[in-house]
């Protein structure tokens, strides 16, 4: 069991509740070793021209509402200082010793090998690393030091969160991070290292094969079987399974009303309702 991809306001690190969790039976999302439930969803399900129309509007309101995994609490940060005349390449910091490296790229290179890799592909691009916002918060170790970043890179952007970089860079470069997926909504490049779980269906550019993967799938068939028929979603106000439609509703709220300080009553919400959507993640299909 894991936290689904849309989790949260605030890093899960924070002791933030998950409003999404997925239980898989087969594997896991992030081990590219085996199939998956997700996998095999991807594989195998005939998409009704219905659940494309819900996927499409779904990608529309996580975008213009500017949601994530760990959705940003404050306004867009505005101008980035990014060079027009240079194409800017992101590169989303991740932690050596997570899971979704250890499963997803076990011969890959370090962070810092890749971020060396990136630059070396891409000599006259302008690179923007941001470093894994657990390792900021000091929760984690990995890739931060700000001397070994710009040996390679052409800034490092600690304090700004990921949705508006996605947003002003022109490609994103990853190991298996979820920004990947998060910047294939925006309708950015991405190029995977590693094999995540978006990764080997034609939506990416690729380093690494996955045979199993043999379907060619479009954005909104992926998005559909990630977000719609592979998660679990709890509703934190009512306490009972929804949609993934109301958890975007509700992040949203939860976002504003932290931005105005007023979030207290809703998170001592999501943390009452968080053991339920554990309890409930061991049954039948919502």
């Amino acid at each position: 069991m894991e936290d689904g991809f849309l989790r949260s306001v605030g890093l899960g690190a924070d002791f933030t509740e998950p409003l999404s969790l997925v239980l898989d039976r087969r594997g896991i999302y992030y081990d590219a070793s085996r199939e998956s439930d997700l996998e095999a969803l991807l594989n195998g399900t005939e998409f009704a021209p219905e659940l494309i129309a819900r996927a499409r509007a779904l990608i529309r309101q996580i975008v213009d509402n500017r949601l994530t995994k760990y959705s940003p609490a404050g306004p867009p940060s505005g101008r980035l200082g990014l060079p027009a005349d240079r194409r800017a390449i992101l590169v989303p910091g991740q932690v050596d010793s997570d899971a979704s490296i250890r499963h997803g790229a076990p011969d890959g290179p370090g962070m810092e090998a890749m971020l060396d890799a990136v630059r070396r592909a891409n000599p006259d691009a302008f690179i923007v690393f941001k470093p894994h916002p657990d390792v900021v918060a000091g929760h984690r170790r990995g890739l931060c030091d700000e001397r070994r970043v710009l040996a390679h890179a052409d800034a490092m952007a600690a304090g700004v969160p990921i949705v508006d970089l996605i947003e002003a860079c022109d490609e994103v470069h990853t190991l298996t991070s979820l920004t990947g997926f998060e910047a294939l909504m925006r309708g950015k490049p991405v190029t995977c290292f590693g094999l995540p779980f978006y990764a080997g269906w034609g939506l990416t550019r690729d380093r690494v094969v996955c045979l199993r993967r043999t379907r060619r799938l479009c954005l909104e068939e992926l998005v559909a079987g990630a977000l719609i028929l592979y998660p679990r979603y709890l509703d934190p106000v009512t306490g009972l399974a929804c949609p993934p439609e109301i958890v975007l509703s509700r992040l949203t709220e939860r976002r504003r009303a932290v931005a105005e300080g007023a979030g207290d009553r809703l998170l001592v919400r999501l943390r009452r309702v968080h053991g339920r959507l554990r309890l409930r993640a061991g049954g039948t299909g919502w």
